[in-house]
């Protein structure tokens, strides 16, 4: 059957109410994140706010030289990789085989109560969950505290002010925050295998074991895959507000990382936002870079991949 090519001006005449209605998520993207985008070009100026983006002077790549010979660099990126790669290996399977999990449980009055519990602590805001963190691990008036002191052991160590136990504080109060919202799309992923295929599973004598390996576990691979990518493109972005309630002045070692470091050049330090936009435009580039990295090797590896990279 031969296909022919119909024209855009024609097609635009035939369906001109759907680019219509196309028009005001567009004219949103061009407004609020094409357009913002011109004022990148700061981080190779000297910005000033009298003189505006465009009077300022040139600095080249004078900005992004101080960023790299500063001696809070290693440090900042440090603080980021490690956190943002203990986030991915201990928070990105957890979800994929919970809901595995989910998917096997034959009582569906069950299944919809765990789910419902497990979707709950994710509309709970990041100030309440520091807040919640905060007063439960108190070693004065939190359960942490009361317990050391029944079992006569006095008063505890401050663990959220110890730079040691910030990265694990963050990444498993993540997790518990949001490992039930993070199956959803697996289940979805999992609602689509035919039931033909159990049925002639369980005729064949497979065990539930072996439906989950044989026919769940490759249901569920290619959308882990996708969203595995785009979990590693944003490597290097972390969640600003959680990190920066829980950063005192004990855990800076470990809990200062690029986001905050950013705002605090770029608001606290007097403003200088040239020098704040170059490491936030440096932080982009990583993270479009590991993404586009990342989407190749997995096009190599198997067919999954996002096709617009």
């Amino acid at each position: 059957m031969v296909t022919t090519k119909v024209p855009f001006i024609k097609q635009f005449k035939r369906d001109w109410q759907l680019h219509v209605f196309m028009l005001l998520p567009l004219l949103f993207l061009l407004i609020f994140a094409y357009y913002p985008m011109f004022g990148v070009q700061i981080a190779f100026k000297n910005f000033s706010p009298a003189r505006g983006i465009w009077g300022s002077e040139w600095a080249g790549l004078r900005h992004f030289r101080t960023f790299f010979n500063s001696y809070q660099f290693p440090r900042v990126m440090k603080n980021t990789l490690i956190l943002s790669l203990y986030l991915i290996i201990a928070g990105f399977p957890l979800p994929v085989f919970f809901a595995l999990i989910l998917n096997t449980m034959r009582n569906q009055t069950f299944k919809k109560i765990v789910q419902t519990i497990t979707y709950i602590p994710h509309f709970i805001s990041t100030v309440v969950l520091v807040g919640m963190m905060i007063t439960f691990f108190s070693p004065i008036s939190g359960a942490y505290g009361y317990f050391s002191r029944f079992f006569n052991a006095g008063y505890p160590d401050v663990l959220m002010g110890i730079a040691g136990t910030f990265r694990h504080f963050y990444v498993w109060s993540d997790i518990w925050q949001n490992l039930g919202w993070g199956t959803i799309i697996y289940i979805a992923a999992l609602s689509s295998v035919s039931p033909e295929l159990y049925e002639a599973a369980e005729i064949d004598g497979a065990s539930r074991w072996q439906r989950l390996i044989h026919i769940d576990f490759p249901a569920i691979l290619p959308t882990a895959s996708i969203m595995l990518i785009l979990r590693f493109g944003s490597i290097m972005t972390i969640g600003f507000e959680k990190v920066l309630l829980m950063q005192t002045d004990l855990n800076l070692g470990t809990s200062e990382i690029i986001s905050t470091y950013v705002y605090k050049v770029g608001l606290q330090s007097g403003g200088n936002f040239s020098y704040a936009t170059a490491i936030g435009l440096f932080n982009s580039v990583i993270n479009c870079a590991v993404l586009l990295l990342v989407n190749r090797t997995a096009r190599k590896l198997s067919d999954n991949e996002i096709g617009l990279l």
